[in-house]
């Protein structure tokens, strides 16, 4: 398989998941743009691996953990401070994935992370542990004080909290 192939086959699920990890759609697409620049430099031994695809993810799952130390990169643009309004989207579904997402992005990274690994990806604590370089405890431990702070936020700034809200309560 050429880079260019896997490329094309690989794009639009990484940058589903970067996005789920930054929040971010322009993130995103700048941190699977920087992996894809790495891949394509190491491709000749990438492509020999057994499991290429979840080589990737690791490499756009690190290059996102460490943006906080490449932090010239970021330019915050937090919208309530900059007195940019959205447009509402009217679609519930969409909302309640929007509200989702604000909430997570709160989160410290590696509880970004695992919170997105576990719900998102759908990845086992063993897996998860394997690409964050953890033990799977850890990975129970980031995803406990994940959930336990979406708890708070919800409950802190939602009259009305979205039904994701009521998943959260099932998993610890």
């Amino acid at each position: 398989m050429t880079f260019e192939e896997f490329a094309q086959a690989q794009l639009p699920a990484v940058l589903a998941f970067a996005t789920a990890l930054t929040g971010q759609r322009t993130t995103a697409e700048d941190l699977a743009q920087e992996a894809l620049i790495r891949a394509h430099a190491r491709w000749d031994s990438i492509r020999r691996l057994d499991r290429p695809d979840l080589y990737f993810r690791k490499m756009v799952l690190n290059e996102f953990l460490s943006w906080r130390r490449r932090a010239w990169r970021l330019v915050p643009a937090d919208q309530r401070n900059l007195g940019i309004r959205t447009a509402p989207d009217h679609a519930a579904g969409y909302a309640e994935h929007a509200a989702m997402l604000a909430e997570i992005a709160k989160l410290p990274r590696r509880q970004r992370a695992v919170v997105v690994l576990r719900y998102y990806e759908d990845r086992t604590d063993a897996e998860i542990g394997e690409l964050l370089g953890c033990a799977p405890g850890s990975v129970r431990a980031y995803a406990s004080r994940a959930l336990a702070a979406l708890r708070v936020e919800l409950r802190q700034t939602s009259v009305d909290p979205p039904a994701f809200a009521d998943k959260l309560e099932g998993d610890l």
